[in-house]
Formats: C-alpha cells, structure tokens, sequence
C-alpha cells in the first residue's frame, strides 16, 4: 500500500475582466460568468490530446471575452488536485489500459482529489453572492451553493471530443457525473 498523499496548500489566481458588478438595463445585478480550472500544465501548455482542458480554457477565455466581463479562477490543482508527478504516473497506468479514475485509485488517491472552497472564498472576497458558472462537473456547482455563492446558470463547458480523449470524457460522464455527451 501506497502511503497517505501529501496534502498542500492550493493556491489560485484570479483574473478579472471587466465590470463584474455591472447592472443591466433594469438596474438589476448581472452575476458574472466565472470558469474554475485546474492547473493542466500537459493540456494548457503542452497541448496533451489526453484530455479536454486547454480547450476548456479556451472556450471560457472566449465566453468571457464575447461577455465583456468575467472571471476566471486558475486554480493550482494539477491532476484533479494529485499534482504533476502523480498525475504522469495515472498517465503510465493509463497506458497500460485503466481509465482516469481506476489510474489514480490505483495511486492510493480519490478519483477526484480537489476541494473548492478557495474559488467560493475568492468570489466572495470580489464581493460576488452570484455567478453563471462554466462547468461540466455538478461538485463545482455544488460547493458553490454551499459556500453561499448562488449559481444562477450553468454553462456547458462541452468540447468536441477528440478520438485520443473520448475515453477520458467517457469515464468522467460515467464515473464522476460530469455533464458531457
């Protein structure tokens, strides 16, 4: 057996476009669109086909700059919060045939190792109480409503899948109740 996992501190950053605390024409309060992401260091940077989260970035980075305002949460949670050492172990696992979640069981880890509690007490330092949030993963949403940020809608944070990821957004519908097709 594996020892324990290290916990750490999470860190994120948070980058703001534009008049978050806008008011509609009516006067009433527009809750801004806001995306959490995980740090993906082998998607974001190096364009890995394993999975789908540079072009979830990518899609949020747009969705925020078509709204004009936004935010969007970079969180230091690489591998669904195991970290990057960890996470190109999963990869080795998955090579040799197991899917995303049985990879980081067979670590000693959950198969889903993030907490959100960081994204909710930003939003709310930002003096945010509402936000339309870019998610495929209910938890998100859930932790949100938990903290006591309303999420007003949900937007689908879906991309085309790829023949080299259908695997991976297979089992994140199946295992992790991720809202994907």
């Amino acid at each position: 057996a594996l020892p324990a996992p290290a916990t750490r501190t999470e860190a994120a950053v948070a980058l703001v476009m534009g008049d978050i605390h806008a008011l509609a024409a009516n006067g009433k309060s527009v809750p801004p669109i806001v995306r959490i992401h995980s740090q993906c260091l082998t998607g974001d940077v190096f364009h890995s086909l394993r999975c789908d989260c540079r072009q979830q970035l990518e899609l949020a980075l747009a969705t925020i700059a078509e709204a004009g305002t936004g935010i969007l949460l970079y969180e230091q949670q690489e591998g669904r919060g195991i970290g990057l050492m960890a996470k190109l172990r999963a990869y080795e696992l998955q090579d040799q045939g197991l899917d995303t979640v049985e990879a980081n069981v067979e670590l000693g880890y959950k198969a889903d190792c993030r907490e959100f509690e960081l994204p909710a007490a930003i939003l709310k330092q930002l003096g945010l109480k509402e936000v339309r949030l870019i998610t495929n993963n209910p938890e998100k949403v859930e932790a949100l409503e938990q903290a006591g940020i309303k999420v007003t809608e949900r937007i689908s944070a879906e991309v085309p899948s790829e023949p080299t990821n259908a695997r991976y957004l297979q089992t994140k519908r199946e295992k992790m109740g991720h809202l994907v097709g």
